[in-house]
């Protein structure tokens, strides 16, 4: 039986707490415990009005995520973009990318990216804006989209 991939969208508001939990709960799988990058995942900008999480559903369960911020002068920034290790190889960063820079439209967008994926955000429109650093162990690149 195929399986059914949903999108949903909303503000930290319209969250209740279950999903709340489960769109946690892969980011901590993954960026902390996965990448072994103890850091505070609750940095208080998922609640901040303009954040809207992003995320993809299998069958009813979280597969995929990414959290887009309105960062100041009108600038949108796309982070803790994140597929379950279950689900990667079928392309739903790729689906959730163009369903946020739908969602972001024209305006600018910024990002820092593991430099491992660089490729894979330039395919999106983003280009490389600054000098790699490294974070929590691991790589990173800022970039950036102008539309």
């Amino acid at each position: 039986m195929p399986q059914t991939i949903e999108i949903r969208v909303a503000p930290f508001a319209d969250l209740d707490a279950r999903t709340f939990h489960d769109l946690l709960r892969l980011r901590i799988d993954v960026f902390v415990v996965e990448q072994a990058c103890p850091y505070p995942e609750l940095d208080g900008r998922d609640v901040e009005p303009g954040t809207r999480h992003l995320w993809l559903t299998r069958d009813g369960d979280v597969v995929a995520y990414l959290r887009i911020l309105a960062d100041p002068g009108g600038v949108a920034r796309i982070g803790r973009v994140v597929v379950a290790p279950a689900a990667r190889g079928a392309g739903l960063a790729g689906r959730l990318m163009t369903e946020a820079l739908a969602l972001v439209g024209d305006r600018p967008c910024v990002l820092e990216a593991q430099t491992h994926l660089v490729d894979f955000y330039a395919g999106h429109g983003f280009t490389v804006s600054g000098a790699e650093y490294v974070e929590d162990g691991i790589p990173h690149t800022p970039m950036r989209r102008d539309r």
